[in-house]
């Protein structure tokens, strides 16, 4: 299941839908709008292995690592979000929901950073 936080812009989300990648979007589709962070991380432990995109930073913390679901904080512009999101997706490191589970990642222009359970120093990863 990929999730998108509420901070995702409309537009964003709507392309993705058109390229049919299936998200569900907070407050729409699942949880209520205005979901307190806190509140979010419970939430992902109840649905079955999601992958959490978002553009708070706040999600960038490697304690938040956990086998059960996959964060993205994705640092890069508002209007390029989808085009991150797939490539997140399609990313040979990354393009399957066992790959993803029980990381924390931080995209950005430049690459990929990720922490991984049970491992005790940050990967990087170029974009293919």
């Amino acid at each position: 299941m990929i999730i998108l936080d509420e901070n995702i812009p409309r537009d964003q989300w709507e392309e993705l839908r058109r390229k049919r990648v299936p998200v569900k979007k907070i407050g729409v589709d699942i949880g209520r709008s205005g979901t307190k962070d806190d509140r979010l991380i419970p939430l992902l432990h109840r649905l079955s292995r999601p992958t959490f995109f978002t553009l708070d930073a706040d999600f960038w913390d490697r304690s938040l690592r956990h086998e059960g679901y996959c964060l993205v904080y994705l640092d890069v512009e508002r209007n390029t979000v989808a085009v991150y999101v797939r490539r997140i997706l399609r990313h040979s490191a990354l393009n399957t929901k066992a790959k993803r589970m029980g990381t924390v990642i931080r995209a950005e222009p430049e690459g990929i950073s990720l922490w991984r359970v049970r491992h005790e120093s940050e990967e990087y990863l170029s974009w293919e």
